[in-house]
């Protein structure tokens, strides 16, 4: 009988939502826009942050960096003996790498020289060699594309091939051997791997330089410090930068970036909390009369509790699971127009990537606990001081 009760008191409840459908249709858009804005931008970040902390650990260990009147410039090869000699130095690659502005898209691509044979520098490009060999392929040079590229330079017209523009004005056709398939977009997404003898043509450099020379370090890596120091006081116009330094360097991005999500919170907050003070401090004349009705009719204060729980779960619970729900497809599946900005900026200069699923157990409790048990409370405080008052003087 209980168990039927209850059933019916469920049934009451909903009967009582679509009653006054436009009031509560009205908290439930705002406590689902609430949860949506929150959860899309918690979405965003923690895609970001996974992001970028996955292609971190693909990093080297140092990255050194020759400046001159305060501007980067090329590094001699002739340097990579002295910085071998160095104790706790295990391995030194110059790089070949730079970016090539392609002018009918808008676009930045990422070009990095690199042969064959040559041990590569990071994780990423260990699989690259691993998977294709672009030498084989044809006798003239060919490159390999990330899947950014590929798709840029396809609706330019670009199937098989891309011509380069030389600094002294000279076209260098360059095949397309394959494209990139990495699981690191942010990486691998503007991505161009050629050899390293192409790369001197595209960019006018000679042989005997490099953009910049990674290394990896053989000691333990609490000596890097101490490294970094001899490396400095043998070359003093090299910057070294660790990966440390560019963890930091994310984290301060972040941080600064957390700011307008702060700022989005607090607005959001403000909104729900002006609902649930509207909601605690009193009933509209309507639900009071509702529930002096309810009382006169034999109803006690518990099961007009229990009833009051069933409206406020309902809505709450749509609300929250409708919001998520939306933030899910508009994150993922439309990947965050207009809101994915505040964290990678306006520029069009690098080819779009996709955010990668990442959803946290954590996050979805802290959302819920934010927005369902309040409004429930909200919600049961009014009515338990309406319900515990006579049903005579409550009709009054």
């Amino acid at each position: 009988m209980l168990f039927s009760f209850r059933w019916l008191l469920l049934e009451y409840a909903v009967r009582s939502l679509f009653r006054r459908f436009g009031k509560n249709f009205f908290i439930f858009f705002i406590l689902s826009f609430l949860i949506f804005i929150l959860s899309s931008v918690l979405m965003i970040a923690e895609s970001i942050k996974a992001e970028l902390n996955a292609t971190l650990k693909t990093l080297p260990d140092m990255t050194l960096q020759r400046f001159v009147a305060g501007k980067q410039t090329l590094i001699p090869v002739s340097r990579v003996d002295a910085l071998l000699e160095i104790q706790g130095v295990g391995s030194v690659t110059p790089r070949i790498w730079g970016y090539y502005y392609f002018k009918p898209a808008g676009v930045n691509f990422s070009v990095v020289g690199l042969d064959a044979y040559e041990e590569p520098y990071s994780a990423t490009m260990a699989r690259l060699i691993k998977d294709v060999d672009w030498t084989q392929r044809s006798p003239s040079p060919t490159m390999i594309v990330g899947e950014g590229v590929k798709t840029i330079l396809r609706e330019n017209y670009y199937n098989d091939f891309f011509n380069f523009i030389t600094p002294e004005g000279q076209t260098k056709k360059v095949g397309i051997a394959g494209v990139f398939h990495s699981d690191l977009a942010l990486e691998a997404n503007d991505l161009i791997v050629l050899p390293k003898q192409t790369a001197y043509e595209i960019f006018g450099m000679n042989a005997s330089d490099a953009t910049d020379i990674v290394l990896k370090v053989s000691a333990n890596v609490s000596e890097i410090p101490t490294i970094v120091a001899k490396i400095i006081e043998k070359f003093p116009d090299l910057r070294v930068v660790t990966r440390d330094d560019i963890r930091v360097s994310y984290q301060n991005i972040f941080d600064y970036k957390s700011g307008f999500f702060l700022a989005l919170f607090c607005v959001c907050a403000f909104a729900f909390f002006i609902i649930v003070y509207d909601k605690s401090n009193a009933l509209s004349s309507e639900e009071k009369k509702e529930i002096g009705i309810l009382k006169a009719l034999g109803w006690d204060t518990d099961t007009v509790l229990q009833e009051k729980f069933f409206e406020s779960f309902i809505l709450s619970l749509g609300a929250f699971l409708f919001g998520l729900a939306t933030a899910l497809f508009y994150v993922y599946a439309l990947q965050a127009p207009l809101l994915r900005a505040i964290f990678t900026g306006y520029s069009t200069l690098k080819p779009p990537f996709a955010l990668p699923y990442t959803l946290s157990g954590s996050m979805i409790v802290l959302l819920f606990l934010l927005s369902v048990p309040v409004y429930i409370a909200a919600t049961l405080i009014p009515a338990w001081r309406t319900s515990i008052v006579d049903a005579d003087e409550v009709l009054r």
